[in-house]
């Protein structure tokens, strides 16, 4: 039947395929706009601009006190800073650090803390761990020799981590079951040791004699590496070193009761097939 002169055939509306859903999603987009509040920033110390993922905000409390902000959570105006615990309390004791502040907040009725670098040191160390426990009740986290060694052989594992104070044999048989998953026998491919013993890395999981751990998904092995790369850096901290505990992971696991350890945690790098 013909439609009236005056009236318009109504449009049946096409809904576009799966497979045209997936080219519209591999076509190019505009480039975003350069965003002058982005990522990158500039260390009030050196100069230097990188990103804010590689940097330390600094905020100003009320009273005016110098806090270090890691997670750049805190409102307000924040300065960065890109530099290792040493060279951030030579600055601090020359008065580089302050004077720096100064221009950055611009103000002078501002006080620096003479153990800011261990503030730092705890609130990195604390992000680490917690970011590990978070991807743990996750469910992408394995820990136990055999079965990481089983991950790790047929390519599960994205992040394998070993603790500061782990044997040199199982270290090296993980390593080597890693290497075989990823198909990379013969390489220098291996985990991670990281700046935690058993005993922190253990009570920050809630669960016994932790000495290794293993993360099977990609996105939480990237999370868990950036925030130990952040950590490692700061204290100076290289894969193979084997620290004691520290006076900030004292009071980690301290504070980590079977209780308290579910809200806790650990973390690692070297993430694979990228």
């Amino acid at each position: 039947m013909r439609n009236p002169p005056n009236e318009r055939p109504k449009l049946r509306l096409k809904h576009p395929s799966a497979a045209e859903e997936r080219v519209k999603a591999a076509m190019p987009t505009r480039p975003a706009k350069p965003d002058k509040d982005g990522p990158e920033r500039k260390c009030v110390l050196t100069g230097g601009k990188t990103d804010r993922a590689a940097l330390i905000r600094l905020v100003l409390s009320p009273e005016g006190e110098v806090l270090p902000d890691v997670r750049a959570k805190a409102p307000g105006r924040g300065a960065w800073i890109g530099v290792d615990r040493d060279a951030l309390q030579r600055a601090l004791d020359s008065g580089k650090l302050k004077s720096a502040l100064f221009r950055a907040f611009r103000r002078r009725d501002l006080t620096v803390a003479a153990d800011l670098a261990d503030q730092i040191e705890k609130q990195l160390e604390r992000a680490a761990l917690d970011r590990l426990g978070l991807e743990a009740r996750a469910g992408t986290i394995v820990t136990g020799g055999e079965r990481i060694d089983a991950a790790a052989r047929t390519g599960k594992a994205a992040l394998l981590l070993h603790a500061a104070d782990a044997g040199e044999d199982g270290n090296r048989k993980l390593d080597q079951a890693l290497r075989v998953g990823n198909d990379a026998e013969g390489s220098d491919l291996k985990g991670l040791v990281i700046a935690a013993p058993r005993t922190i890395l253990s009570s920050a999981l809630g669960r016994e004699n932790v000495v290794h751990v293993a993360v099977t998904d990609q996105g939480a092995a990237r999370r868990v590496g950036e925030a130990l790369s952040r950590w490692h850096r700061f204290i100076g901290f290289g894969s193979g070193e084997r620290p004691c505990e520290t006076r900030p992971q004292g009071s980690i696991a301290a504070a980590a009761s079977p209780d308290a350890a579910a809200t806790a945690a650990n973390e690692g790098l070297t993430t694979v097939h990228e």
